[in-house]
């Protein structure tokens, strides 16, 4: 996966895969992947810890931070805490969308994300955009042996969101399958219009904000000055 992200990076950037540090809860993901509802609880409960490894990013020097997860978790509350660019994918992939076209349809990889999906939407306030989300309803292990049936299945449900929805462009969440196992540009050649790789737009993104020496606005996102030790420590009782 390192390898293919730092792909999408120019010439010059250097990029490290880096995962939270292990953190009360994180079995949640297993099981509820395991019974293939994925809601969004899980991201919840990994927050305080990819807030942790964003602030151990910039400790570090690190530039920006990506988070490679397609849904976004913990970015709103990572940008509080430091002061380099903290992007997300899905939010960056839909301002990219609706620069190229005014329709977006948006496929996700279970039922469960349905929801979840539309609530990231609303916080975005690009709902008047959305035409769907429609899943594809495949998730979990061996994914790459099962490359041609993730394809066939993208394509069907992209071509419904295209010529029942009107979707125009297209973002595919999950990355575990969509860039990892299944290429978009295989996909938009098949479908007709143009499939986001939202790995590709993130990174990229994530240059742009340091060639351009910008970063979240402190209007927005005002942080205190905190240290690692602050995420470390508990507080004195009182």
């Amino acid at each position: 996966m390192e390898k293919l992200l730092r792909g999408y990076a120019s010439p010059g950037t250097e990029l490290d895969l880096c995962y939270p540090d292990d953190f009360a809860g994180s079995r949640v993901f297993q099981r509820m992947g395991e019974q293939s509802v994925l809601t969004g609880l899980h991201h919840a409960l990994e927050t305080p810890a990819l807030v942790r490894k964003i602030v151990w990013a910039q400790v570090q020097g690190y530039d920006a931070v990506v988070q490679s997860n397609t849904f976004d978790p913990g970015v709103e509350a990572g940008r509080l805490a430091v002061g380099i660019p903290v992007v997300g994918l899905f939010r960056t992939s839909l301002h990219v969308a609706t620069t190229l076209a005014t329709r977006v349809g948006v496929m996700v990889p279970l039922d469960g994300h349905v929801p979840y999906t539309w609530r990231l939407i609303n916080g975005y306030a690009m709902d008047r955009f959305v035409t769907s989300v429609r899943p594809i309803q495949v998730y979990g292990q061996d994914l790459v042996s099962r490359r041609e049936e993730i394809e066939s299945l993208a394509v069907a449900v992209m071509k419904e969101q295209v010529e029942r929805d009107g979707a125009e462009i297209i973002i595919p969440l999950g990355g575990a399958l969509i860039p990892y196992v299944v290429s978009p540009e295989s996909l938009s050649r098949q479908v007709g219009v143009p499939v986001l790789n939202t790995k590709s737009v993130g990174i990229r993104f994530a240059e742009t904000c340091v060639a351009m020496g910008i970063s979240q606005s402190g209007a927005a996102y005002p942080r205190a000055d905190l240290s690692l030790d602050d995420f470390d420590g508990h507080a004195a009782a009182r």
